[in-house]
């Protein structure tokens, strides 16, 4: 957890990687939320380029990942956030929001 700074913010979630005990493994991916209408649950939109090589060219592609909101981060819709992945939360939630990344 030393490689994300810590958020000002306290919160009393078990799920939370800064204040609970949940263990981030794996996969670090970045994203922005589509969808904050769940309790504690964001949509994270990824968008990557996938190569065709009949035609040479690549194409774009997106992929949606369900990701836990730890209260003391509350990402809110259009953030560009970082997730990690964890240990399944529920039956589609196996990510974590670790941090916010600075609107540019």
């Amino acid at each position: 957890m030393s490689q994300f700074p810590k958020p000002e913010r306290q919160c009393d979630d078990p799920n939370c990687p800064f204040h609970g005990s949940l263990k981030i493994r794996g996969r670090i991916l970045e994203g922005v939320v589509v969808s904050d209408k769940m309790e504690k649950t964001v949509i994270v939109r990824r968008d990557f380029m996938r190569y065709i090589p009949k035609y040479k060219r690549y194409e774009r592609r997106h992929s949606h990942i369900p990701a836990h909101n730890p209260p003391c981060i509350d990402a809110q819709e259009n953030d560009r956030v970082k997730i990690a992945e964890c240990r399944p939360l529920s039956k589609t939630v196996s990510f974590v929001v670790v941090q916010k990344m600075e609107v540019k």
